[in-house]
């Protein structure tokens, strides 16, 4: 990376709401007693793949959940306490600045905490194409939300996560990542249903953990056919044949 401070690495700003309102739509496919646990599995594997990731300099996670917040910080995590308490999008303003605060140069980039089967090369992937622009982000698997957005050097994250965020993203000036290989950076997780997608595409292994009984008919611990995957390490190179365009 070249452009604009990212060749320093991006810093990437992760919101978790305390476990205990977390993934609520997960409740009747999981059960009640299992939810925060999954929350959790979900934010340990989406933040130790990003770590994990060559383009990623550090991760904040802004929580005011302290067993998340310890869970998190031993990965390598930087926990910034959600002082705002204003909802999402506060809380990636304000994790944004807190990066910024320490490196004003900083490329940041607002990820989801819910995408247990991310991969740290396609997380790569997606980031080099992110260079192009001063704003951009990846719609989710639905083509409704949002899993990444980001911002370079100088430039603000404007986020406006929540619901049709896609739409939102695009109005507000920011450039649509269209890389066809990243489906488990783009494979958040809300429902039942999603969940089964994550375990298809292969969970890392805190989610794999969790998943003790089927989910809805996906077996535990599933990962396709060769079952969950084993803790992430850095990947190669980039391929240059990510492409990025606007809405």
């Amino acid at each position: 990376m070249t452009r604009d401070g990212a060749d320093a690495g991006w810093s990437l700003v992760v919101p978790l709401k305390p476990l205990v309102r977390a993934k609520s739509r997960l409740s009747q496919a999981a059960g009640e007693d299992v939810r925060p646990r999954l929350a959790l599995a979900f934010a340990l594997d989406t933040v130790a793949a990003a770590l994990a990731c060559t383009y990623v300099r550090d991760v904040a996670v802004v929580t005011d959940d302290h067993v998340a917040g310890e869970r998190l910080a031993a990965l390598g995590a930087r926990i910034v306490p959600d002082t705002p308490g204003g909802g999402l999008n506060a809380a990636l303003a304000h994790g944004a600045r807190a990066v910024r605060a320490r490196r004003p140069g900083a490329a940041v980039a607002a990820l989801n905490a819910d995408l247990p089967a991310l991969r740290p090369a396609e997380l790569e992937l997606v980031l080099h194409s992110a260079t192009l622009f001063p704003r951009a982000f990846l719609a989710d698997a639905a083509d409704i939300g949002t899993t990444l957005l980001t911002a370079r050097c100088g430039v603000e994250l404007a986020p406006a996560f929540g619901g049709a965020s896609r739409l939102r993203h695009l109005a507000s000036g920011a450039r649509e990542i269209t890389a066809p290989g990243v489906p488990s950076v783009r494979r958040d997780v809300d429902t039942g249903e999603d969940l089964r997608a994550a375990l298809a595409l292969g969970v890392g292994p805190y989610t794999a953990a969790q998943v003790r009984g089927p989910v809805g008919g996906a077996p535990a611990g599933a990962g396709g056919p060769e079952g969950p995957r084993e803790p992430v390490e850095p990947q190669g190179p980039v391929s240059p044949a990510v492409r990025a365009s606007g809405g």
